[in-house]
């Protein structure tokens, strides 16, 4: 089943952040994750519960991969640029 790896990133370092950026894309490519959204122009509908700032979505073929990635000791060691440049909320989601 396919899950997803989904992230709100509020950022402080623009600048900072494009590098994490550059960095991590390769890195999910890897791992068999595809960037369905990421950062684009967002329409909120209701926010009793969350107020999303800046959005990522990614798919991976299953949660295994997607832990693969993220645990990996490669995406491990540029995680400190994206916590240096922007505050985060991470979470997967199976889906189809």
């Amino acid at each position: 089943m396919a899950t997803y790896l989904i992230g709100d990133t509020l950022l402080d370092n623009p600048e900072l952040y494009e590098e994490y950026k550059l960095q991590a894309k390769p890195l999910v490519e890897r791992f068999g994750g595809e960037y369905l959204a990421r950062g684009g122009s967002m329409t909120l509908k209701e926010s009793d519960l969350w107020s999303p700032s800046r959005m990522v979505l990614i798919r991976f073929p299953d949660a295994d991969s997607a832990n693969r990635f993220y645990n990996s000791p490669e995406y491990q060691a540029i995680l400190p640029i994206s916590r240096q440049s922007a505050r985060r909320t991470m979470f997967m989601l199976e889906g189809v």
